[in-house]
């Protein structure tokens, strides 16, 4: 008879994880690993990677998860290798090859397609994609072979570079360096460019590098998390307000927070800003997000009561810990 499974007791925690994704594991997987060793009672991700990508996916835990949407909608930069010649229903390599064409790409094409795609652009999104149509995403149509119309998106190609790969194949493949704006495919790109190039393309390597702020080499792998003791992977966590970088800052002294966090307008002498990060001072505490108009703090997304104690016992506690 076997054991029974033992039931992991959750806590609350909240903040920010900065996980490499690892290759052939979908977003969610990889979040519900993460949830799992954490404990956590409450987990996003902040934008999806398909499993055969890999890289920056910043993970929210509790009241991290009110500002996920802001990197939702944060530039991203990726790595990219496409193989040049063969086409696939997919775009990538885990796709059916469509069609097949002789490669021949010299240097001065590959300046061509980086003048080409550089700056803002329309794309058709890709069929196998999680976008939806009538409730239903488009990968469940493509993998029933119907093929939905897309209307096209307009995007930004902040910086590319296109260069030859290494390859088995000398010459029939190119690394793809873009740092691109919220809603660009780069599958799409790959195979937009392979067709620029009068050949065709799929990729056949994706790595996210950065996102909004963020950098793989501050992330951490489900590995290197899975060695951890609780307390070492509790310390890995970034706080809420790390998703509001950038923001303008508004110190609220302790009458004024109490009124703010319960919902209410503010006045005070400050000019007009669309993305304001809001903290108390006593104690000292991230509160949420706000904008000013006519020099009125109007409040956002704002943690409630229970997570600041919650976040301030638990920095209490983590300092206490020799």
């Amino acid at each position: 008879m076997n054991a029974p499974r033992t039931r992991v007791q959750r806590r609350p925690v909240h903040g920010v994880l900065l996980l490499d994704k690892p290759l052939g594991l979908s977003s969610n997987q990889a979040l519900q690993k993460a949830k799992w060793l954490l404990r956590a009672e409450k987990a996003g991700h902040t934008g999806t990677l398909d499993p055969l990508a890999t890289g920056v996916l910043p993970l929210c835990f509790g009241a991290a998860t009110k500002f996920s949407q802001l990197h939702l909608d944060a530039d991203k930069t990726y790595e990219a290798t496409a193989r040049l010649g063969i086409k696939t229903s997919t775009g990538d390599a885990e796709g059916e090859v469509i069609a097949e064409r002789p490669v021949h790409v010299t240097a001065e094409d590959l300046a061509r397609a980086e003048a080409q795609f550089n700056g803002p652009i329309r794309q058709v999104p890709p069929m196998h994609s999680a976008l939806k149509k009538d409730g239903k995403a488009l990968y469940e149509y493509a993998r029933e072979g119907i093929e939905i119309e897309r209307a096209p998106r307009d995007v930004v190609i902040h910086a590319l570079k296109i260069t030859q790969a290494a390859s088995e194949s000398a010459g029939n493949a190119i690394r793809i360096v873009a740092s691109v704006s919220k809603g660009t495919y780069i599958r799409t790109l790959g195979e937009d460019i392979g067709e620029a190039l009068g050949c065709g393309a799929h990729l056949t390597s994706l790595r996210r590098t950065a996102t909004g702020g963020f950098g793989v080499a501050q992330c951490i792998t489900l590995e290197a998390l899975e060695a951890m003791d609780e307390e070492e992977r509790l310390a890995q966590l970034l706080p809420a307000e790390s998703l509001v970088e950038g923001h303008m800052i508004v110190t609220l002294g302790g009458e004024d927070a109490g009124r703010f966090l319960s919902g209410l307008r503010r006045r005070g002498s400050w000019p007009d800003a669309d993305h304001v990060a809001v903290f108390g001072d006593t104690p000292p505490a991230f509160l949420g997000t706000a904008h000013i108009a006519a020099n009125e703090l109007i409040p956002g997304r704002l943690l409630n009561p229970i997570e600041i104690q919650q976040i301030l016992l638990n920095a209490q506690q983590t300092e206490a810990t020799p």
